[in-house]
């Protein structure tokens, strides 16, 4: 499992234990909205301002991905659906943990909609994966988020507490889940689940502060971090937002000094 250490020390701190995540797969689903139609500007800018990682799918890896600037993490994301199809909650592979290892990735990431129709192909292909990674030192991401014509609330703790044990159990090494909206129940979801738990950030938020709360409260109990694309690469300066974000999860920066990075103070 050496592999799977010295990969995973490229996408989580050492010394903080903690991760900035900014997924930039949205392509595949929503097409190529602001953010993400210039990658590789986006990509500079979250690295400067702090981002241990971002994730994308393989076709776009040599259209941004470095060669230039600071390093940073890659993640391959293995899944998708678009957002034209009749069941978009269905995510399906679409290339494989050696492609990712061929072209460079540092660590691959599945979607699992869990309580979903297509849930039980999905958790097989899941469950195969990390045995794939495991094979070859790859650590796996595993984005679990409660979605379904019966999930009254994607954001339940009782649900979100499900979807990330079930990714942990079939052997992911970091879950990325739903934030359940106070950090009180969202303690709960950590201290079910043994692998360490980024949030997600979810559709665009109405303030800065909002965002910067919702990170504060999930790092201040227990939480490794975040994986959050929208509002990042969507925000007015994705590199100050990337930098408020850094600073509260790996120094525990305080909400109203965070916001001073985003203000340019």
């Amino acid at each position: 499992m050496i592999g799977k250490k010295i990969r995973i020390e490229r996408i989580i701190d050492r010394k903080t234990g903690k991760s900035v995540i900014v997924p930039m797969d949205h392509g595949a689903s929503i097409g190529p909205v602001p953010g993400i139609i210039k990658m590789a500007k986006t990509i500079d800018d979250v690295s400067k301002g702090g981002a241990n990682a971002v994730l994308m799918h393989k076709g776009m890896v040599g259209r941004g991905h470095r060669g230039y600037g600071s390093d940073i993490g890659l993640i391959i994301h293995l899944s998708a659906s678009t957002g034209l199809s009749p069941h978009p909650n269905h995510k399906v592979l679409v290339t494989s943990v050696e492609k990712a290892l061929k072209i460079g990735a540092d660590a691959v990431s599945v979607h699992v909609n869990v309580g979903s129709e297509r849930e039980p192909e999905m958790l097989i292909k899941l469950g195969t994966i990390s045995e794939i990674c495991d094979d070859w030192g790859m650590p796996l991401i595993a984005m679990m988020y409660p979605r379904g014509k019966h999930i009254k609330d994607e954001h339940d703790a009782e649900v979100v507490k499900i979807a990330a044990r079930a990714g942990a159990e079939l052997g992911a090494d970091i879950i990325k889940t739903n934030y359940t909206g106070d950090p009180d129940t969202f303690k709960e979801v950590i201290d079910g689940c043994p692998v360490p738990l980024v949030i997600a950030g979810g559709p665009k938020v109405e303030t800065d502060r909002q965002l910067l709360e919702m990170v504060k409260d999930s790092v201040d109990v227990g939480g490794a971090g975040v994986a959050i694309g929208r509002n990042v690469f969507q925000a007015k300066s994705p590199q100050k937002t990337t930098r408020a974000i850094s600073e509260i999860v790996h120094h525990k920066l305080e909400v109203d000094e965070a916001l001073k990075i985003l203000n340019g103070n």
